[in-house]
Formats: C-alpha cells, structure tokens, sequence
C-alpha cells in the first residue's frame, strides 16, 4: 500500500513541522490567524494579510441563535446530551449554498467579471453590467449579494475598508462593487453581504474559489461551541419545541 502524501504536517516521535516550521515555535510567536493563513497558503502571512483574514474570522465567528447553523445546532444540543461534537458537527451540516457557502461561488463571478473585462477590454464596471444581465436573463441569482436581516450588512464596509487601508483592496473588491452597482442599475438593489464581501478580499489575498466556504466553517465553528455550551448550561433537554401546521388529508379510514 502506497504511503499518503501531503504538504501540510510532518510528525515525527520528536517534532512536529507545519508548512516546515516547528509547532513549538509556532505556539510561541504565531496567531491562530498566522497558523490557518500557513495550513492554507504554505507561508506566514503579512501583518496586512494576517489582520484581514483576522476580521473575517471575526465577522463570521456567530450571527445569532436564529442563525441557522447555530439554530441547527443548538436543536441538536437540545435533543442529544451526550456529544458535544455531534451537536457542532450539525451545525457545520447546516451552512451550504444559501447559508456561509456562497463565498466560494462569489469569488468565482469575481473572477469571470475580471477575467471577461481582460478579454473583452471592457471595463470591470461594463462587465458586471453585461454579467448581470446574462444572470438575470437566465434567472440566477447574483451570489454575496442580499441579506434575510440586513438592510446593509455592517460587516462588509469594516472589511472593505479595512482592505484599502492596508492596501490589499484591487479587482476583487472593485468587481464586487462593481456587480453591486450594476444590480441597482437593473433596478434590483440588494445589500453586499459578508459572503461577498470576504469573497471580494480573500480574492485580492490570492486565495482560491473553495477557501470562500471554508473560512466561513472555520470562523462560525467558534460561534457553534458557544451556542452548544449554552444550551447544554443553560436550558433543559428537548426545550426546543418547534410549531408545526399540518395541511395534508383529514383522518381517513383504511378499506
């Protein structure tokens, strides 16, 4: 049988090496925000790196119990006493397309606003206009943009502007204002939300399309431990009492 290989962790009985660097020195001079940028990346980041992925983590750490992520786990929590892994790992189950996945698929349409203005020479403006009119001619939806609870997302003016202080603002952030604003012009207008824009950083940081979702489970698992502590602190077992409407056939008899 062929050994597994990988780049990441070497471990050995007397060290143990991230990306090369030994953990013991990690432990004492690195963030966690260094070692994740490190486990993904291959390298320690820049202080600028290092504080925009640092407010990333941050904005996605928890959005309350109704989130559903945290909802989905703090239901598995109430119902099972016993794990608390299967509690977060539900809610982990959770995020997908429309709840913390649509990262990935943003950072993908940044990439063909770019990559279209490049070919077409247009402008990313011109391209985001004629990329949401192929979406809506077609009836997709424009991805990172919209939001059930904000009106304006408050996150995504912190991490863009965070971006340009630390000069790490570029095509990403440009493209997704740019898809902002040509949605208005459609006569649609919808809030940037954190899924676009960590989606419009983490492209400027050179990172790739799947890192999008990931960055989100990796931040929100901080939130779920919470909301899974709480509820098993807190309230009692099988609290959470969903109502449930039935509109399906009256009481019948069998033949």
């Amino acid at each position: 049988m062929e050994p597994w290989r990988t780049a990441i962790v070497e471990a050995t009985e007397d060290s143990i090496r991230v990306r090369g660097y030994d953990v013991t020195a990690l432990m004492g001079r690195a963030t966690f925000t260094d070692t994740i940028f490190l486990l993904h990346r291959g390298q320690l980041p820049s202080p600028h790196e290092r504080a925009l992925l640092d407010a990333i983590l941050v904005g996605v750490a928890d959005h309350g119990s109704g989130a559903p992520s945290c909802a989905t786990a703090r239901l598995a929590a109430s119902g099972n006493r016993q794990s608390l892994s299967a509690a977060v790992a539900a809610g982990i189950l959770a995020i997908g397309d429309e709840h913390g996945g649509a990262g990935s698929a943003c950072m993908e349409m940044i990439a063909a606003v770019v990559d279209r203005a490049k070919a077409e020479s247009i402008s990313l403006a011109e391209s985001a206009r004629r990329t949401v009119a192929d979406a809506r001619a077609t009836g997709r939806r424009i991805p990172g943009l919209g939001h059930r609870k904000h009106s304006v997302d408050p996150r995504t003016a912190v991490l863009f502007g965070m971006a340009r202080t630390h000069g790490v603002a570029g095509n990403g952030v440009a493209g997704m204002e740019a898809l902002d604003a040509a949605l208005r012009e459609s006569g649609k207008a919808l809030p940037i939300n954190i899924d676009g824009a960590l989606a419009a950083v983490l492209f400027d940081l050179g990172f790739p399309p799947a890192f999008g979702k990931l960055v989100f489970i990796i931040g929100r698992v901080a939130g779920l431990t919470a909301e899974v502590a709480e509820e098993y602190a807190r309230e009692k077992p099988m609290r959470i009492k969903v109502p449930v409407t039935y509109d399906g056939e009256p009481a019948r008899e069998l033949d």
